[in-house]
């Protein structure tokens, strides 16, 4: 069976995740650098790393297998975990391919060159209640295709 992993620090959907992880019985992993409260109802645990720069990021790539599903923000993260067989999904909805993932991380690098210049300030749009509402149709997707994988192997 496969299991959810969550880049738990800052990620506004930890709720949403247990609640769906719930109902299709999986586990589910908060990984982060400091103590967050877990959402409550069971399967999910709270896996603490340490607080250098992308621990948690190193501990769920070298957890994480094929057919695992991954819920991050993290662009470069998202990349190392397709390509040890993962899904990722990320809070806003978006769904992260093999074939989607170039296109991001030149994006983002489009972008903080930009910033970095001072052409363009600021970050992403805040959370919004439709990113949320997108997230859990984009997480059912997702889980249901790893199910689906999982099963026939």
């Amino acid at each position: 069976m496969f299991r959810v992993f969550v880049d738990a620090d800052g990620c506004p959907v930890k709720e949403e995740v247990c609640r769906v992880a719930r109902r299709y019985e999986i586990d589910v992993l908060l990984v982060a650098n400091a103590p967050m409260r877990v959402p409550e109802g069971g399967g999910a645990e709270l896996v603490l790393v340490g607080a250098g720069f992308d621990e948690a990021d190193d501990w769920i790539v070298a957890q994480v297998q094929t057919h695992d599903v991954v819920v991050t923000g993290d662009i470069p993260l998202a990349a190392r975990c397709l390509a040890r067989g993962a899904r990722v999904v990320g809070p806003k909805g978006r769904i992260f391919t093999e074939e989607s993932i170039g296109g991001a991380l030149a994006n983002r690098e489009f972008l903080s060159q930009l910033r970095e210049h001072g052409t363009m300030t600021g970050g992403p749009a805040p959370f919004a209640k439709k990113d949320r509402s997108r997230f859990l149709q984009s997480l059912d997707t997702v889980v249901q295709a790893s199910r689906r994988a999982s099963n026939a192997t």
